[in-house]
């Protein structure tokens, strides 16, 4: 089953030129000393340059810092071009659209391949309102077993402050070798002031799909994230249902930050009729584009029950949105973390990409999620009371609805 990764991986050959205010690249990582300054070379200085943008402010300012800045040898082109590129992204006010650095890049795609292995203390990041904010701890890792949770917002990071900071330095900063530790201060709703947490960081194996067969022929299902590889391990977990003569499934999508569309829409497929909308993306343009299912009928049948929360994101909240919307599935959990846009990966010949959201998303009946997320149509809350006694009340209710559908 071939995955089309159309709008949220799409590699470009482009040649870095002309990005950074039709500046072009620089050449040469380091800068030579203050006499030799004036000597670097421009590359494509004018090629892609906008008409209507004065950019002398730009080159005043270079000039300014090329001639004046105290440490001269600490001038990096190269990291100044980076910097420029960040800059304008960050002027957008969108906390999706990101220029990553060769190194992100590598990291950003790896993580989304659903091989992702790393050092680390386990949890998905984001910005939320320029706040750094847990999107969702990863089951059975350091984070989640230390009781970090989803919304979760970290003002600190071994006491250095998030204001302003950007995810890819917050994750450089808290990933790190397997037994160290990392401090992190926490606010979150209900407490009255940070809490600091001491996390130590293990080897982190991220997980795609679990299933397991539960009392009265009810599958449960919990589906980790929307990785590339998720379609085929999915079809693996259909076959084995059938096999076991389930009558009933439970689909677990809280904490679960998203991934690629395409993958959450060949998983609706399975449970939607084929041509049955899935989501509706819509353009700056004004045009929109529809998914829909492949129908592949196996599941149509069944009825099914979803568990959401604030750490159901993305992907999460369009195959959430789509089974409520098409099929009268009920969400059961707390609200979902809101993310209704979609982004293409763009990257470039040095190996850096910038994340661009190209289009917001909708559920099949108009429902924009951005922001606000969805509301479950059974609220139950996980309280601080069941997490200690190891009680799932979310998933009870679950169960509870599922046996009487």
């Amino acid at each position: 089953m071939r995955i089309n990764k159309k709008y949220i991986y799409i590699p470009l050959a482009v040649v870095v030129i002309a990005l950074v205010f039709g500046a072009g690249f620089f050449v040469g990582k380091k800068s030579v000393p203050q006499s030799a300054l004036h000597d670097r070379i421009f590359f494509n200085k004018e090629l892609g340059k906008p008409e209507v943008v004065d950019f002398s402010l730009f080159w005043e300012a270079l000039s300014k810092l090329e001639d004046e800045y105290v440490d001269a040898n600490k001038i990096d082109y190269q990291q100044m071009l980076y910097g420029a590129i960040s800059g304008m992204t960050e002027s957008l006010g969108d906390d999706y659209t990101v220029f990553m650095k060769p190194e992100k890049t590598d990291s950003f795609i790896q993580s989304v391949s659903g091989n992702d292995s790393f050092e680390g203390v386990g949890m998905e990041l984001g910005l939320k309102s320029k706040v750094l904010t847990v999107v969702a701890p990863i089951e059975g890792t350091p984070a989640y077993n230390a009781g970090i949770k989803a919304g979760d917002k970290i003002l600190k990071i071994d006491d250095k402050s998030t204001e302003g900071m950007q995810v890819e330095e917050a994750v450089n900063l808290i990933r790190g070798e397997k037994g160290t530790q990392v401090k992190l201060s926490i606010i979150r709703k209900n407490l009255d002031q940070p809490k600091e947490f001491i996390v130590t960081r293990d080897v982190i194996q991220v997980p795609v799909i679990r299933w397991e067969m539960e009392e009265g022929n009810i599958a449960y299902i919990k589906i980790y994230q929307f990785a590339s590889n998720l379609p085929s391990k999915f079809e693996d977990v259909v076959s084995e249902i059938l096999k076991n003569n389930a009558s009933r499934i439970v689909i677990d999508l809280r904490n679960n930050p998203g991934g690629y569309l395409e993958v959450a829409n060949e998983i609706a497929s399975w449970f939607l009729p084929k041509g049955a909308v899935v989501v509706r993306e819509e353009f700056r343009d004004g045009e929109s584009n529809e998914y829909k299912s492949k129908g592949y009928k196996h599941l149509q049948n069944f009825p099914v029950t979803i568990l959401v929360n604030g750490g159901s994101a993305s992907a999460s909240e369009i195959l959430a949105g789509a089974l409520r919307d098409q099929k009268g599935v009920k969400l059961i959990g707390e609200k979902t973390f809101g993310k209704g846009s979609v982004q293409t990966l763009e990257e470039f010949s040095d190996g850096s990409s910038l994340k661009i959201t190209v289009a917001k998303w909708f559920t099949p009946n108009g429902t924009s999620i951005a922001d606000e997320g969805l509301k479950p149509d059974i609220e139950v809350e996980l309280t601080q009371e069941d997490i200690d006694n190891d009680r799932d009340s979310q998933l009870d209710k679950a169960m509870e609805v599922i046996k009487s559908l």
